[in-house]
């Protein structure tokens, strides 16, 4: 099973130990991107401020952001497993998984991001500011700058088991599965009960929590109707949308009654 997530726009601070080593982060097909993503993000921040703040959409409260972006290659790196906070990863708690767990958060999470393309959730890196939806200067809109490089190393990283994608839209538009990886991918949506619509809070607790209760079960489901029955026996309310003809994937409607 391969989890896709999305990552949090808020994130913890840079740790102080050894600044990041881009080699060394999972799917390395995807270093050529990263770096070029890097090193004009860096340029652009450490630049004309009041251009930079515009360019990555952050409100004069977030302008501190554009110099956390300038310190990026030397700043100490963390797992992002620690760097992501915010709903979704609070509730996923991987601190508090078992050793067990974590060993499979390790090799199941996949994390995208704006600068990095997507990441482990032990890939040490510096905490930065940059979402899917930035356009830069230079290499134009990171949603189009990501969609050859995934191509080319995403069927190879999702196997030959089930992809549960819980990104945002934005973050699907990096990577869509296409062909028979398509036809083991699984969408969730998280929908409140009596009004069938998505709320952000609980749509991101309810997405943790899933994962968590994988994790912690040692459940990996082979394909979106193995996922369909283990959510069930794990106490979620599920309705699905089998793929309308080859090629497209699976969506899972989540019904939750209370908002917390």
């Amino acid at each position: 099973m391969l989890v896709l997530l999305p990552p949090s726009e808020g994130k913890a601070s840079s740790g102080r130990g050894a600044p990041l080593k881009l080699e060394s982060l999972s799917l390395p097909g995807l270093t050529e991107a990263r770096s070029a993503v890097l090193a004009e993000l860096v340029e652009l921040c450490a630049g004309d401020e009041e251009k930079a703040r515009e360019v990555l959409g952050l409100s004069e409260g977030l302008r501190g952001e554009i110099g956390k972006n300038t310190e990026l290659l030397s700043a100490g790196a963390r797992p992002a497993g620690e760097i992501y906070t915010g709903v979704l990863y609070d509730s996923l708690g991987l601190a508090s998984l078992d050793a067990a767990a974590k060993r499979r958060a390790g090799r199941q999470l996949l994390v995208f991001s704006g600068l990095w393309g997507a990441v482990g959730v032990g890939d040490k890196i510096p905490s930065y500011r940059c979402s899917m939806g930035v356009k830069l200067p230079g290499l134009g809109a990171l949603g189009a700058h990501w969609r050859g490089p995934m191509a080319d190393v995403m069927p190879e990283a999702a196997g030959t088991g089930l992809v549960l994608d819980l990104r945002s839209s934005a973050y699907a538009a990096a990577w869509k599965p296409k062909g028979e990886v398509a036809g083991r991918t699984a969408s969730v949506r998280v929908l409140h009960a009596p009004t069938r619509k998505v709320v952000s809070h609980f749509n991101k607790a309810t997405k943790g929590r899933i994962v968590r209760s994988l994790l912690s079960a040692g459940i990996a489901p082979a394909g979106p109707a193995e996922l369909v029955e283990a959510l069930r026996d794990l106490g979620y309310v599920v309705e699905v949308e089998p793929p309308k003809g080859a090629g497209k994937a699976w969506t899972l409607d989540v019904l939750v009654d209370e908002i917390h």
